[in-house]
Formats: structure tokens, sequence, C-alpha cells
């Protein structure tokens, strides 16, 4: 190690988790330059949040669109029965712990220019960067050449690790969603805490199980606004893809105000609701198909009285209300956040990368882009014009803004032969592979669409934000 001390080592980037965007991120990386890294997690091995996910869990996109670039996750063939038939197939959590294990134990580590320190917390000495082991308590000093790369910065909320914001009284029934497929009895119902993706798997697991709707009940603080499966597809089937950025671009291009947006989005079917009579107030990026839509409209007990404040055995506390409960009720806690959302930050920083979510609602794309625009780039004024962060959402009005940064993003690779190149050879990119479907008539509709309607959606989306003041809750 050149004379270091013992307990010191040195590398170009070190990189913080080992989860889905910082495996992305390095995987890019080293692919286009010669660089050493250094990976910690406080996990025993790579997933980050995977490692504790339900069981039951999917992909709510597509498994051709998630992981790394250099290694396909799982057959990327078209399912052909069963309830996702007709898109690609969705990972379990099981498939994608398996699958980042192999990304490290057959193409990173056999790199000779990775390493991952797991059962490790990272933290600050003056300005200096160490880890300890969780195991030995033994401190390494790390001398950082280039960068810090922080892959914590939205990390989830997760059932799992998460503490219910509410409190539970004796005799009253709670469980995280993990334990539900662990449950030995029978209950005299389930109550589904939460609005968002777990909750809605929470409740298709249920009724996949054959629970009966009227068993269930659904404490939905705010009703989401949800994206149509069918139009996240890729490869075969990216022309409908296509077609739906066209219409989404369309609609917002056409739009007088926000709410007239938001009308067309439902209409041109980019945006769908769980109950017609009911305006969803956030948009979290979840999907559903249509099967799953009828399934979820079957649930007809949703309570619409604020988040919960309390469960007692014999009662439940809202913020805007009360509901009765007994003792063989099954409480189910969903209300975990998910993907954090936190305030923009420049991605390039000095010595520090923040990776963050890029094109929406596609953070391992995110992470790669960001890989190959640090190992092909120089000035980091024009890496983040390449690589804008662009905020979580969460309000329904964040699509607008979401949306926007996105869109200005694609126009600035478009213009960049280069990076045109990789994203045409990149397998987390969803328009991976327009050229083969250059003959095919929705694909021509949908580009001809596109192109007449970006830059008016642009400026109108601009336009918008700042009648809100940029975001609106």
């Amino acid at each position: 190690m050149g004379g270091l001390a013992v307990g010191a080592i040195e590398t170009d980037y070190l990189v913080v988790g080992a989860g889905a965007a910082g495996l992305a991120f390095v995987d890019a990386l080293i692919a286009a330059c010669d660089a050493d890294v250094v990976m910690v997690d406080r996990r025993h091995g790579p997933g980050g949040h995977w490692n504790d996910a339900y069981p039951f869990v999917r992909l709510h996109g597509p498994s051709a669109l998630y992981g790394v670039n250099s290694r396909r996750l799982g057959t990327d063939a078209i399912d052909q029965g069963g309830p996702n038939a007709g898109y690609y197939p969705r990972a379990t959590a099981a498939e994608i712990c398996g699958y980042y294990q192999r990304v490290l134990d057959e193409e990173l580590l056999p790199s000779g220019r990775v390493r991952l320190f797991g059962m490790s917390d990272y933290s600050t000495a003056g300005n200096g960067h160490q880890f300890t082991s969780r195991l030995t308590g033994k401190t390494t000093t790390v001398r950082v050449r280039k960068r810090v790369v922080d892959a914590r910065y939205l990390e989830p909320s997760i059932p799992a690790t998460h503490v219910p914001p509410f409190g539970i009284e004796p005799g009253a029934r709670l469980i995280p969603v993990n334990d539900l497929v662990g449950l030995s009895g029978p209950a005299s119902g389930f109550t589904i805490l939460g609005g968002g993706k777990t909750a809605i798997d929470a409740c298709l697991w249920l009724l996949d199980a054959g629970v009966p709707p009227e068993a269930i009940r659904w404490v939905r603080p705010r009703d989401a606004w949800l994206l149509d499966r069918a139009f996240q597809q890729p490869l075969e089937l990216l022309p409908r893809l296509i077609e739906g950025v066209s219409l989404y671009l369309e609609a917002a291009a056409q739009a007088e105000d926000v709410s007239d947006l938001f009308r067309r989005l439902e209409a041109c079917g980019q945006l769908i609701r769980l109950d017609p009579g009911v305006e969803p107030t956030t948009f979290r990026c979840a999907t559903v198909s249509q099967d799953e839509l009828v399934s979820l409209r079957s649930i007809e007990n949703v309570i619409r009285l604020g988040r919960v404040t309390r469960i007692g055995p014999d009662q439940i506390e809202l913020a805007d209300g009360s509901v009765p409960a007994d003792r063989g009720q099954i409480h189910v806690d969903c209300s975990a956040a998910g993907l954090r959302t936190k305030p923009a930050r420049p991605v390039f920083n000095g010595g520090l990368i923040t990776l963050q979510q890029i094109r929406a609602c596609q953070p391992a794309f995110s992470a790669a882009l960001t890989g190959y625009v640090e190992a092909t780039r120089d000035d980091d004024a024009r890496k983040n014009l390449t690589c804008p962060a662009n905020r979580y959402p969460d309000a329904a009005a964040d699509w607008i803004s979401l949306t926007c940064t996105a869109q200005r993003a694609e126009i600035i690779w478009a213009t960049d032969p280069d990076l045109s190149s990789w994203m045409q050879r990149s397998r987390l990119n969803a328009t991976c592979g327009m050229a083969d479907h250059q003959g095919d008539p929705q694909m021509k509709s949908a580009l001809a669409r596109l192109f007449t309607n970006i830059e008016p959606a642009i400026s109108k989306l601009e336009t918008l934000m700042a009648g809100i003041g940029g975001r609106i809750r």
C-alpha cells in the first residue's frame, strides 16, 4: 500500500452505499475509465434495502431496466402467462439480491479495481474519511484521491427498519408488512395502513392469497396518481413507451392550468387514480396494471381520515376522526416513506458526488449515467447540466417539475453524440434500441407527436411551475 500505516487505504473513489444506485454508478464508472473504487456499506453484502425487503415485493417496473449495465437481470423475455402476461418480468427481492451478489462476485471484484467493505459504518474525521467494522470495531482511514460518492442521499425508509409514527396500545395487533407471510392463523380482518406502493403490494398479495375484499380495509391518508405499466415497457414494446411520452408531452403543451394538465394526463392514460371519485394529491412513481387496478378497486372499505395517531384494541384514532377496531383485526404497517423526498443538490460538487434521480422515476439509469459522465467529462458545471438533480416527487404537482427537468436533460443528451451513443448501449436506458423500430407505424406517429410538443411542453411546464411557486403540497 505504498507505505501507508496499518488501518489505512487509498482509492480514487469512496462510494458510501452498495445499493442499487451505488452499484449502477460503480459499474458504469469502471467500464468507462481505469478508476479504483472502495465501497462501504453497513449491510453484510450488496443490494441495499433489498436485503430487508418484504418477501413478496417485486419491482414495479420491468427487470429489463433495473440493476447495472454490465449484466442482465432476468431473461428479457415477455411473460406469456400469469398476472404479468404481456409485460416484461418484474424481479422479486430474492432474485434482485442474488443478482447483485453475482454482479459483485463476477463483474466488479474480478476487475481488480473494486473493493467492498460490508458490515461497516462510514464516518468523517476532520477532513478525512474512515469506516469502522461492526464486527471487529476496527477503524480504517481512507485517503480519497478524487471523490466521495454519496449513494445514500435518497436511501429509502423501509418497513423492516421503520418505526411506526403512532402509538400502539396493549391488545392491539400491529405487524410490519414483512410479517404477513409468517401468520399462522386467521384474522377477523386486515387493516392496511398507508397509501403508497407498499400498501398496494400488501393489498394485492392478500387478494391473490384468497382474502376477500370485504375483509380488508385500507387506511389511505392520501390518494396517489399511478402510472400504467403498459406504457413502461422497453425493448420489443418500446413503441408503446414512446407513445406514452408523446401523449404526456402533448397534454402538457396544451394544458391551460394545473388542474387542466392533470385532467389531460388522466384522459390520455398517463396517470391513473385508484378511486374515480377522489382527486389524488400525491405522486410517487408507483405503477399498476389495469388488472391490478380492478383488484384494488374491489376494496371498498377505504378510510380517509388522515394519518393514524393511535391504535387500540377497540378503536383506531386518526388525525380527523376515529374508527372501531376489534382484537382479531391485524393492522399491517405500510407507512414507511420509501425513497426519501429531499431537496435537490448539485450532483457534482468539488470532492463530492451525490447520487440522485435525473430521468423521472429511473434511479438505476440515473446513477449509471452519473458514473459515465464522471468518467468521461472534466468540468463540473457541464456535468451538472448533463446530470441535473431531479427531486424525487411527493405531491401531485411535483410531476410538473419532475417532467420539466427530465425533458430539458433529454434535449441536452440528444445533442451530445458520445452520450447518445452510450445511451443506446445502456440496458438501463428505457429508450435503448429505438433504431430497431424505425419502421413501426406506432413509433413514427409517437415520434412526430413528441418532436412537435417537447419544446411547447417544457415552456408550459415552466409557466405552471412559476405560477405555483415551483411546488405545491
